[in-house]
């Protein structure tokens, strides 16, 4: 469902200075889940289940990211101090890339991919080659490039990332519709991202990695509709790209820091929508939808849909896989604190989680009129 979004603010101070030397490519921020997983930091996951299978990293520098994305915790303006950087609202350690890459060899059953994030800085394309190459020399991990889309100029751009040794890539276009990444991405904040550069690179990339080796990330609950969010899941899948699907979680002292969350429900519808159109064909333009954008109806035999729920498969992490094509970049809370309901299942969600499931998939539903 949409909602009314706040104006970009004037009054965002830039982050205080820092003389930290620690920068990519020889320094990195790693996901609390993986620096947990790793030992580098105390904790233990809400969940016995849980059980991390993708490390998620991303190139660093003292002066944050240049781009100014409304929605994102390393955005150029945010005004925390470095050593207190969050993304995704939780901590991202620096540590080393010869420390990461030990650790990772110490547990080499469990690991099974690596995800090299950029940040829209120059510098970071080459280090992120670098980043690459020496995982893929020491670690037996598959490796997801996580493109900065503003940073590829060129077919040779991708190719060098492959050649690296990057077996997919991803670019997070985010945004569903291009209104709605120009205002959180583009020349209202101050960033230099571009709708159309980004569905570019994207094809772009279909023609340098085999097919079904190119996803796009997209985040739910930036003022979209369901049926503007599933019409992009779909103009991906037609290019044969797969989405991975992301829920806002509003990132404090962000131009959206007091931005709620989608309700669960218009996630969960969503969810199920890409879950029909990535794995299992159907057409976003067999699905009906009301005034109000919401799915209205999937308009598939009933008891498929039902078994499809029952699985619980569509409200599981969309991500990279492992060797097995089994998800491996199963993201631990990435979209959304452990006290709350989970968004994206990291496993197989249990017979209470389907049941919460089904009475979170059509809440907040406006009803069932025709658009």
């Amino acid at each position: 469902m949409a909602h009314p979004l706040p104006s970009p603010s004037d009054d965002i101070e830039l982050r205080p200075p820092s003389d930290d030397p620690r920068q990519s490519p020889e320094y990195v921020m790693t996901s609390l889940a993986g620096a947990m997983t790793l030992g580098i930091e105390k904790g233990k996951f809400a969940r016995p289940e849980i059980v991390l299978t993708g490390l998620n990293i991303l190139t660093t520098y003292p002066q944050n990211c240049v781009a100014n994305c409304s929605y994102c915790g390393v955005s150029r303006e945010r005004r925390t101090p470095r050593e207190e950087t969050t993304f995704i609202r939780v901590k991202w350690p620096i540590v080393a890339v010869d420390e990461l890459i030990e650790r990772t060899n110490s547990v080499p059953h469990q690991m099974r991919r690596l995800c090299v994030g950029m940040l829209a800085n120059r510098p970071s394309y080459q280090h992120s080659l670098d980043i690459i190459r020496q995982f893929r020399e020491k670690t037996p991990l598959l490796i997801s490039g996580l493109i900065t889309a503003s940073l590829i100029k060129s077919r040779q751009d991708l190719e060098q990332i492959r050649d690296a040794g990057a077996d997919r890539v991803d670019i997070a276009i985010d945004a569903a519709t291009p209104e709605l990444f120009e205002q959180h991405r583009g020349r209202p904040v101050k960033g230099p991202h571009r709708w159309e550069h980004f569905w570019w690179v994207t094809e772009l990339a279909t023609t340098v990695f085999p097919p079904g080796t190119v996803g796009i990330h997209l985040v739910a609950g930036l003022g979209e509709t369901e049926q503007e969010f599933l019409s992009a899941c779909q103009r991906a899948q037609d290019m044969g790209v797969v989405t991975h699907v992301f829920s806002f979680n509003p990132e404090p002292s962000t131009l959206l820091g007091d931005y709620p969350q989608p309700p669960i429900g218009h996630y969960r519808r969503i969810q199920l929508g890409r879950y029909l159109i990535n794995e299992l064909g159907v057409n976003v333009a067999h699905f009906r939808f009301n005034q109000a954008g919401q799915v209205a109806s999937y308009q598939v035999d009933p008891d498929w849909l039902d078994r499809i729920i029952e699985s619980g498969r569509p409200f599981m992490t969309s991500g990279c896989p492992d060797e097995t094509g089994e998800t491996a970049c199963n993201r631990p809370y990435g979209n959304g604190r452990p006290s709350e309901k989970i968004r994206n299942f990291p496993f197989a969600p249990t017979a209470d989680d389907i049941r919460d499931i089904r009475e979170q998939l059509w809440s907040d539903w406006a009803g069932d009129t025709d658009a």
